[in-house]
């Protein structure tokens, strides 16, 4: 028990601190760019429109609600943490216990560090993510709504509680899962790629005679944690897009969430994005170049 708290309360911390980068990030997926690009060059020399960055977007957002406005959607994202923290938790040790009981019924247990032992961990984390997911997602569902809500200036989803009533008044039970099935896809592919390459790597690639292997195998998980988040970034994108898409704000129509057509182009770089020069681009409904 102390352990989960300690998890929901460093979780809680880290939400605060990464909040603004997040919100700053939904507004750029749906394709809200409030700022007309400048232009400037490429590492290669070649023309570019350069988009506002982050600390540029932030600059901002500060502007028109002030440095709190940062942290729109922070208290239902605030709930999702803590309600998840406490599922993942419980289904997981729910499932490491009858994991215990199914082994002391066998003569066999899988060794630690081999593919089975690999794939039988991977197995419980999926089922707790999968349950804390799936109870946390009308939480995601309300944050990105009060985040979204600042291109058309509306005050539609003003609270936790409100904005439950707001959902269900409109959608029903299944508007508080709008994109849960690609979010779900998403986070299984991500956590199965991340767990195997990483044991390929710490199979295959690492000597356990070489020093600080402890170190070098969490570096290992940590760069094959980011590139599993990397293929499976797609499934994030649909996922907020489908959860925000014809709510009734104007952030969930046309033409936002239109200016980036694919996945590449949404994993442009919130610090330096480039577009090419000689195309027309819609900023807020105005046009430019």
């Amino acid at each position: 028990m102390a352990d989960t708290c300690g998890q929901v309360l460093l979780g809680s911390g880290l939400t605060v601190l990464s909040h603004p980068l997040m919100y700053i990030k939904v507004l750029v997926q749906v394709g809200h760019e409030p700022l007309p690009p400048s232009l400037g060059r490429n590492l290669f020399g070649r023309q570019v429109y350069q988009l506002p960055g982050l600390f540029a977007y932030a600059k901002h957002i500060i502007k028109i609600d002030g440095k709190v406005g940062l942290f729109n959607g922070l208290a239902p994202r605030l709930c999702a943490g803590t309600i998840g923290t406490l599922v993942h938790s419980s289904v997981l040790q729910r499932c490491q216990d009858a994991g215990k009981y199914e082994v002391s019924g066998t003569s066999q247990k899988a060794e630690e560090g081999s593919l089975q032992h690999v794939v039988n961990e991977t197995t419980k984390e999926m089922i707790a993510r999968s349950c804390a997911t799936i109870v946390t997602h009308p939480f995601h569902v309300i944050t990105l709504r009060c985040m979204v809500q600042f291109i058309g200036r509306e005050t539609k989803y003003s609270g936790v509680f409100d904005s439950i009533v707001t959902v269900y008044k409109n959608e029903g039970v299944l508007g508080f899962f709008a994109g849960l099935i690609p979010r779900l896809l998403g986070d299984i592919l991500s956590l199965w790629i991340c767990n195997m390459l990483a044991h390929l790597v710490n199979t295959y690639a690492i000597d356990d005679s070489m020093s600080h292997t402890g170190e070098i195998k969490n570096c290992a998980q940590a760069g094959t944690g980011f590139f599993a988040s990397m293929l499976t970034y797609p499934f994030v994108l649909v996922s907020n897009l489908m959860a925000v898409n014809d709510c009734g704000l104007a952030g969930g129509l046309p033409p936002y969430a239109s200016i980036y057509p694919t996945w590449v182009g949404c994993c442009n770089s919130l610090f330096f994005r480039k577009l090419p020069v000689g195309k027309t681009y819609a900023i807020d409904q105005k046009r430019f170049f």
